[in-house]
Protein backbone atom coordinates (compact mmCIF):
# COMPACT_ATOMS: atom_id res chain seq x y z
CA UNK A 1 0.00 0.00 0.00
CA UNK A 2 1.78 3.70 -0.96
CA UNK A 3 2.34 5.82 2.03
CA UNK A 4 -0.78 8.17 2.82
CA UNK A 5 0.05 12.08 1.11
CA UNK A 6 0.16 14.63 3.58
CA UNK A 7 -2.26 17.27 3.31
CA UNK A 8 0.26 19.84 2.15
CA UNK A 9 1.22 17.35 -0.79
CA UNK A 10 -2.46 16.50 -1.59
CA UNK A 11 -2.84 20.33 -1.99
CA UNK A 12 0.21 20.78 -4.43
CA UNK A 13 -1.09 17.84 -6.99
CA UNK A 14 -4.81 19.35 -6.31
CA UNK A 15 -6.49 16.14 -5.70
CA UNK A 16 -9.34 16.24 -3.37
CA UNK A 17 -11.84 12.97 -1.49
CA UNK A 18 -14.68 15.26 -2.72
CA UNK A 19 -15.19 17.69 -5.39
CA UNK A 20 -18.50 19.01 -5.59
CA UNK A 21 -19.40 20.79 -8.93
CA UNK A 22 -21.05 23.61 -10.41
CA UNK A 23 -23.45 24.65 -8.05
CA UNK A 24 -24.20 27.51 -6.42
CA UNK A 25 -22.69 27.93 -3.00
CA UNK A 26 -24.01 30.54 -0.70
CA UNK A 27 -21.22 32.48 0.66
CA UNK A 28 -20.29 35.28 3.10
CA UNK A 29 -20.02 37.40 -0.64
CA UNK A 30 -23.48 35.95 -1.68
CA UNK A 31 -24.21 33.38 -4.23
CA UNK A 32 -21.33 32.13 -6.40
CA UNK A 33 -21.36 29.66 -8.81
CA UNK A 34 -18.23 27.71 -8.34
CA UNK A 35 -16.75 24.43 -7.63
CA UNK A 36 -15.67 22.95 -3.82
CA UNK A 37 -12.92 20.79 -2.63
CA UNK A 38 -12.58 19.06 -0.05
CA UNK A 39 -9.77 17.02 1.64
CA UNK A 40 -9.78 15.08 5.47
CA UNK A 41 -13.28 17.01 6.11
CA UNK A 42 -12.30 20.78 5.19
CA UNK A 43 -12.87 22.96 2.48
CA UNK A 44 -9.47 23.60 0.68
CA UNK A 45 -10.63 24.95 -2.63
CA UNK A 46 -13.17 27.28 -4.18
CA UNK A 47 -13.62 28.36 -7.53
CA UNK A 48 -13.57 27.07 -11.23
CA UNK A 49 -11.62 23.91 -10.49
CA UNK A 50 -12.83 21.54 -12.81
CA UNK A 51 -10.20 20.27 -15.11
CA UNK A 52 -7.25 21.15 -12.46
CA UNK A 53 -7.85 19.10 -9.74
CA UNK A 54 -8.94 15.70 -9.28
CA UNK A 55 -10.57 14.11 -6.99
CA UNK A 56 -11.98 10.78 -5.20
CA UNK A 57 -15.45 11.20 -5.42
CA UNK A 58 -16.85 13.90 -7.81
CA UNK A 59 -20.84 15.20 -7.14
CA UNK A 60 -22.69 17.21 -9.64
CA UNK A 61 -24.37 19.85 -8.10
CA UNK A 62 -25.68 21.80 -11.15
CA UNK A 63 -28.89 23.57 -10.73
CA UNK A 64 -28.25 22.94 -7.10
CA UNK A 65 -27.47 25.63 -4.35
CA UNK A 66 -24.92 24.61 -1.96
CA UNK A 67 -25.64 26.06 1.96
CA UNK A 68 -23.12 26.14 4.72
CA UNK A 69 -24.56 22.93 6.88
CA UNK A 70 -27.38 23.43 8.67
CA UNK A 71 -27.59 23.14 12.35
CA UNK A 72 -30.16 22.40 14.27
CA UNK A 73 -30.01 23.85 17.87
CA UNK A 74 -32.61 22.38 19.46
CA UNK A 75 -33.92 18.99 19.29
CA UNK A 76 -35.40 16.45 21.76
CA UNK A 77 -33.73 12.51 20.57
CA UNK A 78 -35.10 11.14 23.59
CA UNK A 79 -32.51 8.98 24.84
CA UNK A 80 -32.12 7.65 27.26
CA UNK A 81 -35.25 6.60 28.84
CA UNK A 82 -38.06 7.32 25.94
CA UNK A 83 -36.97 6.05 23.18
CA UNK A 84 -40.07 4.46 22.53
CA UNK A 85 -40.94 7.64 21.01
CA UNK A 86 -36.98 8.58 19.42
CA UNK A 87 -33.83 7.51 20.01
CA UNK A 88 -29.77 9.38 18.45
CA UNK A 89 -29.66 7.37 15.48
CA UNK A 90 -33.73 7.94 14.32
CA UNK A 91 -33.28 11.32 15.69
CA UNK A 92 -29.81 12.09 13.55
CA UNK A 93 -31.18 9.63 10.72
CA UNK A 94 -34.06 12.09 9.94
CA UNK A 95 -31.92 15.05 10.41
CA UNK A 96 -29.59 14.22 7.61
CA UNK A 97 -32.46 13.37 5.68
CA UNK A 98 -33.77 16.92 5.79
CA UNK A 99 -30.23 18.45 4.87
CA UNK A 100 -29.19 18.86 9.02
CA UNK A 101 -25.45 18.36 9.25
CA UNK A 102 -25.30 18.99 13.39
CA UNK A 103 -28.09 19.03 16.37
CA UNK A 104 -27.95 20.27 19.74
CA UNK A 105 -29.87 17.64 21.99
CA UNK A 106 -32.07 18.95 25.21
CA UNK A 107 -31.34 17.59 29.06
CA UNK A 108 -34.71 16.16 29.64
CA UNK A 109 -34.39 12.60 29.03
CA UNK A 110 -34.38 9.71 31.61
CA UNK A 111 -32.04 10.16 33.79
CA UNK A 112 -31.98 14.17 32.98
CA UNK A 113 -28.62 15.13 31.86
CA UNK A 114 -27.47 16.82 34.64
CA UNK A 115 -23.79 15.65 35.66
CA UNK A 116 -20.60 14.31 34.06
CA UNK A 117 -22.10 10.55 34.11
CA UNK A 118 -25.27 11.59 31.97
CA UNK A 119 -23.13 13.69 29.37
CA UNK A 120 -20.54 10.49 29.01
CA UNK A 121 -23.74 8.47 28.57
CA UNK A 122 -25.19 10.86 25.70
CA UNK A 123 -21.65 10.76 23.91
CA UNK A 124 -20.90 7.21 23.95
CA UNK A 125 -24.57 6.14 23.05
CA UNK A 126 -23.90 8.64 19.94
CA UNK A 127 -20.76 7.39 18.62
CA UNK A 128 -20.92 5.37 15.50
CA UNK A 129 -25.09 5.76 15.73
CA UNK A 130 -25.49 9.49 14.84
CA UNK A 131 -25.48 10.35 11.62
CA UNK A 132 -25.06 14.06 11.89
CA UNK A 133 -22.72 15.88 14.46
CA UNK A 134 -23.75 16.66 18.23
CA UNK A 135 -23.98 18.13 21.35
CA UNK A 136 -25.48 18.10 24.14
CA UNK A 137 -27.53 20.51 26.73
CA UNK A 138 -26.48 20.13 30.58
CA UNK A 139 -29.57 21.12 32.52
CA UNK A 140 -29.68 23.83 34.84
CA UNK A 141 -31.01 23.41 38.07
CA UNK A 142 -30.59 23.73 42.13
CA UNK A 143 -29.17 20.81 42.58
CA UNK A 144 -25.70 21.86 40.35
CA UNK A 145 -25.89 25.07 39.99
CA UNK A 146 -22.39 25.05 41.37
CA UNK A 147 -20.87 23.13 39.78
CA UNK A 148 -22.17 24.83 36.18
CA UNK A 149 -19.46 26.74 35.36
CA UNK A 150 -17.07 23.66 35.36
CA UNK A 151 -20.19 21.34 33.60
CA UNK A 152 -20.20 23.99 30.73
CA UNK A 153 -16.53 23.65 29.93
CA UNK A 154 -17.06 19.37 29.06
CA UNK A 155 -16.40 17.71 25.75
CA UNK A 156 -19.54 17.58 23.36
CA UNK A 157 -21.47 19.95 25.90
CA UNK A 158 -23.59 22.38 24.14
CA UNK A 159 -24.11 24.82 27.53
CA UNK A 160 -26.39 25.50 29.71
CA UNK A 161 -29.96 25.05 29.43
CA UNK A 162 -32.76 26.05 32.03
CA UNK A 163 -36.60 25.94 32.15
CA UNK A 164 -38.37 28.12 33.62
CA UNK A 165 -41.64 26.18 33.23
CA UNK A 166 -43.15 23.10 31.58
CA UNK A 167 -40.48 20.61 32.84
CA UNK A 168 -40.42 18.42 36.01
CA UNK A 169 -38.35 17.20 38.93
CA UNK A 170 -35.02 18.74 39.30
CA UNK A 171 -35.23 20.85 35.73
CA UNK A 172 -37.93 22.88 36.54
CA UNK A 173 -36.05 26.26 37.59
CA UNK A 174 -38.57 28.58 38.78
CA UNK A 175 -37.04 30.36 41.87
CA UNK A 176 -35.19 33.59 41.47
CA UNK A 177 -32.55 32.74 44.10
CA UNK A 178 -31.64 29.54 42.20
CA UNK A 179 -31.60 31.50 38.59
CA UNK A 180 -29.51 33.99 40.24
CA UNK A 181 -27.12 31.00 41.55
CA UNK A 182 -27.04 29.50 37.81
CA UNK A 183 -26.51 32.94 36.68
CA UNK A 184 -23.48 33.85 38.28
CA UNK A 185 -22.16 29.74 37.67
CA UNK A 186 -21.03 30.00 34.29
CA UNK A 187 -19.39 32.23 30.88
CA UNK A 188 -20.96 30.59 28.31
CA UNK A 189 -24.50 31.96 26.58
CA UNK A 190 -27.11 30.38 28.52
CA UNK A 191 -30.31 28.61 26.72
CA UNK A 192 -33.82 29.51 28.55
CA UNK A 193 -37.38 27.90 27.76
CA UNK A 194 -39.39 31.08 29.50
CA UNK A 195 -42.58 30.62 30.41
CA UNK A 196 -44.06 31.73 34.10
CA UNK A 197 -44.70 28.53 35.77
CA UNK A 198 -47.14 29.72 38.77
CA UNK A 199 -49.07 31.27 36.18
CA UNK A 200 -49.26 28.31 34.24
CA UNK A 201 -50.30 26.44 37.45
CA UNK A 202 -52.73 29.01 38.18
CA UNK A 203 -54.51 29.14 35.11
CA UNK A 204 -54.30 25.48 33.80
CA UNK A 205 -57.76 24.97 35.59
CA UNK A 206 -59.14 26.80 32.24
CA UNK A 207 -58.30 23.43 30.18
CA UNK A 208 -59.11 20.93 33.03
CA UNK A 209 -62.78 22.52 32.90
CA UNK A 210 -62.91 23.00 29.24
CA UNK A 211 -61.10 19.61 27.84
CA UNK A 212 -60.46 21.29 24.15
CA UNK A 213 -57.01 21.83 23.22
CA UNK A 214 -58.37 25.30 21.22
CA UNK A 215 -57.81 26.44 24.50
CA UNK A 216 -53.86 25.92 24.85
CA UNK A 217 -52.84 28.87 23.92
CA UNK A 218 -55.11 30.96 26.07
CA UNK A 219 -53.92 28.92 29.38
CA UNK A 220 -49.96 29.06 27.97
CA UNK A 221 -50.82 33.03 27.48
CA UNK A 222 -48.95 35.46 26.75
CA UNK A 223 -48.70 36.91 29.83
CA UNK A 224 -47.08 33.72 30.98
CA UNK A 225 -45.03 33.83 28.40
CA UNK A 226 -43.44 37.96 28.37
CA UNK A 227 -43.64 37.83 32.60
CA UNK A 228 -41.07 34.73 32.33
CA UNK A 229 -38.81 36.32 29.43
CA UNK A 230 -38.88 39.86 31.41
CA UNK A 231 -37.87 38.24 34.57
CA UNK A 232 -34.83 36.01 33.29
CA UNK A 233 -33.34 38.72 30.97
CA UNK A 234 -33.75 41.36 34.18
CA UNK A 235 -31.67 38.73 35.91
CA UNK A 236 -29.05 38.22 33.08
CA UNK A 237 -28.54 42.04 32.72
CA UNK A 238 -27.84 41.90 36.32
CA UNK A 239 -25.09 39.10 36.03
CA UNK A 240 -23.61 40.46 32.87
CA UNK A 241 -24.70 36.91 31.04
CA UNK A 242 -25.62 35.99 27.71
CA UNK A 243 -28.49 34.48 27.52
CA UNK A 244 -30.56 32.42 24.64
CA UNK A 245 -34.36 32.75 24.47
CA UNK A 246 -35.68 29.82 22.63
CA UNK A 247 -38.52 29.50 20.78
CA UNK A 248 -39.98 33.56 21.74
CA UNK A 249 -43.58 32.73 20.72
CA UNK A 250 -45.10 36.58 21.29
CA UNK A 251 -45.06 40.06 19.50
CA UNK A 252 -45.15 41.23 23.41
CA UNK A 253 -41.64 39.52 23.87
CA UNK A 254 -40.24 40.77 20.48
CA UNK A 255 -40.73 44.52 21.68
CA UNK A 256 -39.64 44.00 25.19
CA UNK A 257 -36.51 42.40 23.64
CA UNK A 258 -35.64 45.10 20.85
CA UNK A 259 -34.53 47.02 24.21
CA UNK A 260 -32.21 44.02 25.12
CA UNK A 261 -30.15 42.59 22.51
CA UNK A 262 -26.90 43.41 24.05
CA UNK A 263 -27.25 40.59 26.15
CA UNK A 264 -29.80 38.49 24.90
CA UNK A 265 -30.12 36.58 21.61
CA UNK A 266 -33.26 35.11 19.91
CA UNK A 267 -34.73 32.24 18.13
CA UNK A 268 -37.75 31.07 16.35
CA UNK A 269 -39.08 27.74 15.26
CA UNK A 270 -40.99 26.81 11.87
CA UNK A 271 -43.78 25.91 13.98
CA UNK A 272 -44.65 29.37 14.96
CA UNK A 273 -43.89 31.22 11.81
CA UNK A 274 -45.91 28.36 9.27
CA UNK A 275 -48.88 27.27 11.93
CA UNK A 276 -51.72 29.61 13.16
CA UNK A 277 -54.27 29.03 15.52
CA UNK A 278 -57.15 28.77 15.89
CA UNK A 279 -57.13 26.84 12.14
CA UNK A 280 -54.18 24.82 13.61
CA UNK A 281 -55.98 23.49 16.53
CA UNK A 282 -58.94 22.72 14.70
CA UNK A 283 -57.38 20.90 11.63
CA UNK A 284 -54.75 19.00 13.83
CA UNK A 285 -56.30 18.49 17.41
CA UNK A 286 -53.19 17.70 19.88
CA UNK A 287 -50.85 17.15 16.93
CA UNK A 288 -50.58 20.86 17.10
CA UNK A 289 -49.83 21.13 20.77
CA UNK A 290 -46.59 22.40 21.89
CA UNK A 291 -44.95 24.57 24.72
CA UNK A 292 -45.11 27.65 24.21
CA UNK A 293 -48.44 27.35 21.89
CA UNK A 294 -48.94 28.37 18.38
CA UNK A 295 -50.67 31.32 18.53
CA UNK A 296 -53.46 33.94 16.37
CA UNK A 297 -52.02 35.92 13.22
CA UNK A 298 -50.67 39.15 14.99
CA UNK A 299 -48.38 36.77 16.82
CA UNK A 300 -46.63 34.86 13.74
CA UNK A 301 -46.72 38.50 11.42
CA UNK A 302 -44.79 40.05 14.53
CA UNK A 303 -42.57 36.89 14.64
CA UNK A 304 -42.25 37.43 10.70
CA UNK A 305 -41.24 41.09 11.26
CA UNK A 306 -38.70 40.00 13.93
CA UNK A 307 -36.86 37.65 10.96
CA UNK A 308 -37.08 40.68 8.56
CA UNK A 309 -35.57 43.62 10.65
CA UNK A 310 -32.72 40.71 12.07
CA UNK A 311 -34.45 40.53 15.82
CA UNK A 312 -33.86 37.02 15.63
CA UNK A 313 -30.75 34.92 15.68
CA UNK A 314 -31.67 31.65 15.10
CA UNK A 315 -34.41 29.15 13.09
CA UNK A 316 -34.42 25.44 14.88
CA UNK A 317 -36.74 22.91 14.93
CA UNK A 318 -37.63 22.26 18.66
CA UNK A 319 -38.27 18.44 17.52
CA UNK A 320 -40.14 17.11 20.56
CA UNK A 321 -42.06 14.15 19.22
CA UNK A 322 -44.68 11.47 21.09
CA UNK A 323 -46.11 8.88 19.97
CA UNK A 324 -49.94 9.49 18.22
CA UNK A 325 -51.13 7.15 20.88
CA UNK A 326 -49.89 9.46 23.38
CA UNK A 327 -50.92 12.66 21.36
CA UNK A 328 -54.32 10.99 21.20
CA UNK A 329 -54.69 10.93 25.06
CA UNK A 330 -58.00 13.79 25.79
CA UNK A 331 -56.74 16.82 26.43
CA UNK A 332 -55.01 18.43 28.22
CA UNK A 333 -53.37 15.01 29.34
CA UNK A 334 -52.13 15.04 25.83
CA UNK A 335 -48.07 15.78 25.83
CA UNK A 336 -47.18 18.53 23.95
CA UNK A 337 -44.68 18.69 21.03
CA UNK A 338 -43.95 17.65 17.61
CA UNK A 339 -41.47 16.56 15.09
CA UNK A 340 -39.69 19.52 12.95
CA UNK A 341 -36.15 18.23 12.96
CA UNK A 342 -36.54 16.33 9.36
CA UNK A 343 -38.66 19.39 8.03
CA UNK A 344 -37.24 22.47 9.19
CA UNK A 345 -35.36 22.91 5.67
CA UNK A 346 -37.82 21.92 3.57
CA UNK A 347 -40.90 24.57 5.27
CA UNK A 348 -38.39 27.01 5.73
CA UNK A 349 -37.06 26.48 1.78
CA UNK A 350 -41.17 26.87 1.23
CA UNK A 351 -41.44 30.14 2.96
CA UNK A 352 -38.19 31.36 0.66
CA UNK A 353 -39.89 30.63 -2.52
CA UNK A 354 -42.84 32.36 -1.33
CA UNK A 355 -40.69 35.64 -0.85
CA UNK A 356 -41.16 35.61 3.09
CA UNK A 357 -37.31 35.69 3.50
CA UNK A 358 -34.39 35.47 0.98
CA UNK A 359 -32.15 32.39 0.73
CA UNK A 360 -28.82 34.32 2.19
CA UNK A 361 -31.08 35.62 5.23
CA UNK A 362 -32.44 31.60 6.08
CA UNK A 363 -28.20 30.68 5.80
CA UNK A 364 -27.93 33.13 8.32
CA UNK A 365 -30.77 31.68 10.39
CA UNK A 366 -29.94 27.98 10.24
CA UNK A 367 -25.94 27.77 9.52
CA UNK A 368 -23.68 31.19 9.94
CA UNK A 369 -26.86 32.46 13.03
CA UNK A 370 -25.84 29.11 15.22
CA UNK A 371 -21.72 29.25 14.81
CA UNK A 372 -21.77 32.62 15.65
CA UNK A 373 -24.28 32.82 18.65
CA UNK A 374 -23.01 29.51 20.22
CA UNK A 375 -19.49 29.86 19.11
CA UNK A 376 -19.07 26.78 16.87
CA UNK A 377 -15.75 26.19 15.69
CA UNK A 378 -14.96 25.88 12.13
CA UNK A 379 -18.75 25.89 10.87
CA UNK A 380 -21.06 28.06 9.92
CA UNK A 381 -20.23 29.40 6.07
CA UNK A 382 -18.75 28.39 2.66
CA UNK A 383 -14.74 29.46 3.13
CA UNK A 384 -11.24 28.35 2.79
CA UNK A 385 -10.17 26.03 5.99
CA UNK A 386 -13.79 25.83 6.96
CA UNK A 387 -15.53 22.32 8.01
CA UNK A 388 -16.81 20.48 4.60
CA UNK A 389 -20.75 20.26 6.19
CA UNK A 390 -22.82 21.54 3.30
CA UNK A 391 -26.25 20.95 2.08
CA UNK A 392 -27.24 21.09 -1.57
CA UNK A 393 -30.88 21.66 -2.11
CA UNK A 394 -33.50 22.34 -5.06
CA UNK A 395 -34.90 25.24 -4.93
CA UNK A 396 -37.24 24.42 -7.43
CA UNK A 397 -38.22 20.78 -6.51
CA UNK A 398 -42.00 20.49 -5.82
CA UNK A 399 -42.46 17.60 -2.80
CA UNK A 400 -45.29 16.74 -0.66
CA UNK A 401 -44.66 16.28 3.42
CA UNK A 402 -45.88 12.87 4.36
CA UNK A 403 -46.04 10.89 7.23
CA UNK A 404 -43.99 7.62 5.70
CA UNK A 405 -40.94 10.10 4.91
CA UNK A 406 -40.72 11.39 8.22
CA UNK A 407 -37.78 8.77 9.88
CA UNK A 408 -38.49 9.92 13.29
CA UNK A 409 -39.69 6.71 15.33
CA UNK A 410 -42.70 8.28 15.95
CA UNK A 411 -43.44 8.60 12.78
CA UNK A 412 -45.93 11.54 11.88
CA UNK A 413 -45.50 15.49 11.12
CA UNK A 414 -47.68 18.07 11.61
CA UNK A 415 -46.91 19.15 7.44
CA UNK A 416 -49.02 15.52 6.53
CA UNK A 417 -50.03 16.35 2.64
CA UNK A 418 -48.15 19.75 2.83
CA UNK A 419 -46.62 20.87 -0.88
CA UNK A 420 -44.03 22.66 -0.40
CA UNK A 421 -41.10 24.39 -3.07
CA UNK A 422 -37.19 23.67 -2.16
CA UNK A 423 -36.24 20.13 -1.21
CA UNK A 424 -33.25 19.28 0.29
CA UNK A 425 -30.95 16.61 -1.79
CA UNK A 426 -27.32 16.11 -0.58
CA UNK A 427 -26.18 16.20 2.76
CA UNK A 428 -22.51 16.22 3.19
CA UNK A 429 -20.65 15.61 6.35
CA UNK A 430 -16.50 15.65 7.15
CA UNK A 431 -16.40 16.12 3.27
CA UNK A 432 -18.37 12.37 2.89
CA UNK A 433 -21.84 12.44 1.47
CA UNK A 434 -24.81 10.55 4.24
CA UNK A 435 -27.53 11.61 2.04
CA UNK A 436 -26.72 11.34 -1.84
CA UNK A 437 -30.28 12.07 -4.34
CA UNK A 438 -32.23 12.23 -1.31
CA UNK A 439 -31.47 8.43 -0.03
CA UNK A 440 -29.16 7.77 3.03
CA UNK A 441 -25.66 6.54 2.07
CA UNK A 442 -22.73 4.69 4.00
CA UNK A 443 -23.06 4.39 7.89
CA UNK A 444 -23.56 6.92 10.65
CA UNK A 445 -20.23 9.54 11.01
CA UNK A 446 -21.68 12.17 13.43
CA UNK A 447 -19.08 13.34 15.27
CA UNK A 448 -19.33 15.46 18.79
CA UNK A 449 -19.38 19.19 17.88
CA UNK A 450 -16.25 21.71 18.88
CA UNK A 451 -17.01 25.03 20.28
CA UNK A 452 -14.52 27.90 21.15
CA UNK A 453 -14.89 28.73 24.47
CA UNK A 454 -14.36 25.07 25.47
CA UNK A 455 -10.75 24.66 25.93
CA UNK A 456 -8.80 22.29 23.27
CA UNK A 457 -7.99 19.67 25.96
CA UNK A 458 -12.25 20.03 27.34
CA UNK A 459 -12.79 18.47 30.89
CA UNK A 460 -14.09 15.33 29.41
CA UNK A 461 -13.23 13.56 33.38
CA UNK A 462 -15.11 15.83 35.27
Amino acid sequence: MPPKLTLDKRLTQQHADLLIKSGIAITPSGAEQLDIACIEGTIVALGALTGTWTADTELDARGLHILPGVIDSQVHFREPGLTHKEDLETGTRGAVLGGVTGIFEMPNTNPLTLWPDDLHAKLDAAKGRAWCNYAFYMGGSAVNADQLHTLEKMHGCAGIKVFMGSSFGDLLTDDDTVLRRILANGHRRMAVHAEDEARLRERKAIVEASRDVRQHAIWRDVESALKATQRIVNLAIEAERRLHLLHVSTADEMVFLVRHKRYVSVEVTPHHLTLCAPECYEQLGSLAQMNPPVREKRHQDALWEAVRNGLVDVICSDHAPHTLEEKAQPYPNSPSGMTGVQTLLPTMLNHVNSGRLTLQRLVDLTSAGPARIFGIAGKGRIALGYDADLTLVDLSAKRRIENNWIASRSGWTPYDGMEVTGWPIHTVIHGQGVMIDEALVGKPIGQPIQFLEIPSKALSDV
